[in-house]
């Protein structure tokens, strides 16, 4: 059966036309898919009753009683809950009952399900629950010289005032000496020392460190950080950064291109040898004065100008020399 199913029949079960009885309220808990539980409350006059319903196998067969415990609402009271199981049909139920915090006992249900006495005995002492019809009910966890239910939420955590942290340092502290100590952070149920325990009114208050006014935060002068001078960082000389060399492939272009005018390169009227011609002409003479040849400064050749071509013989055979001027024929 579902969750939905499981809670209908127990509301079916437990009908009654006396007004007095209370209502009868079934619900769904959450959980996701597969651990939801169908969750019935019932007045506490009746929880005896509903656990025996639901432990009727013609019912819903709830045969196995899981645990029992009981949860503080402050100023609601209790709220004791208990789930069941049925190892046939494989369904569970969570069974719910409200009591007052000033009179806050329940009827037992050992004599229904036997391992409900430890149970029992648990919430009686953690909660100072009564059993009514328990046959041996005392504490089960605690020492016998306890004195009051842990698990109340009024209860006081004494073993955190009686006894120091165990700790080098409380929450809170500083680590240096004389700093001021902010109050420490005290988890619920842990009273203040200075109001309840033996240093009750001994404590003296913490430290609260004094907040700077506005005015007592020394200003800086004026003038208190140096300007840089002018000039402080020298500028770059010229020509200090060298010349980037040139690209090869670049070289043909910076012989094509024309000497600058007083260029030293080349005379102005003197012709360049072609290449792949020969040196000297036939018939002409081999030197003559004021030539380019001897111009003083000038240079010989072009620069990347072969100055014979392979293979080009010096003077053609058969071809007399060229005479000076001063010579006669």
């Amino acid at each position: 059966m579902t969750p939905e199913e499981v809670g209908e029949r127990m509301t079916a079960q437990l009908a009654t036309d006396d007004a007095d009885a209370g209502q009868v309220t079934a619900g769904v808990s959450d959980g996701g898919p597969g651990h939801e539980r169908a969750v019935v409350d019932v007045p506490v006059a009746r929880w005896r009753e509903a656990v025996g319903a639901a432990r009727d196998p013609g019912a819903l067969g709830c045969d196995f009683f899981d645990w029992l415990t009981a949860v503080d609402e402050l100023a609601d009271g209790f709220t004791v809950v208990a789930h069941l199981w049925s190892s046939r049909r494989k369904h569970g139920l969570l069974l719910r009952t409200r009591l007052p915090r000033e009179s806050a006992t329940v009827e037992s249900v050992v004599e229904l399900f036997p391992g409900a006495a430890w149970h029992e005995r648990e919430t009686y002492e953690m909660f100072g629950i009564t059993f009514a019809g328990h046959p041996d009910l005392r504490p089960l966890l605690l020492p016998p010289e306890f004195e009051g239910h842990p698990l109340r939420k009024e209860f006081v955590l004494a073993s955190r005032v009686a006894k120091a942290w165990p700790g080098a340092k409380e929450p809170g502290e500083s680590e240096q000496p004389g700093a001021a100590k902010r109050a420490p952070m005290r988890p619920p149920g842990v009273p203040d020392p200075n109001e309840w325990g033996p240093l009750k009114g001994k404590v003296p208050p913490p430290e609260t460190p004094s907040r700077r006014a506005s005015g007592d935060r020394p200003t800086r002068p004026a003038g208190d950080r140096p300007a840089r001078p002018a000039g402080e960082r020298p500028a770059r000389p010229v020509g200090e950064r060298p010349a980037r060399p040139a690209r090869p492939g670049r070289e043909s272009d910076a012989a094509a291109s024309p000497p600058e005018p007083g260029s030293a390169e080349e005379t102005p009227g003197t012709p360049e040898e072609t290449p792949g011609m020969p040196e000297e002409t036939p018939g002409m003479p081999e030197e003559t004065p004021g030539s380019a040849e001897e111009t003083p400064g000038s240079a010989e050749e072009t620069p990347g100008t072969p100055e014979e071509t392979p293979g080009t013989p010096e003077e053609t055979p058969g071809m007399p020399e060229a005479r000076t001027d001063g010579e006669a024929d």
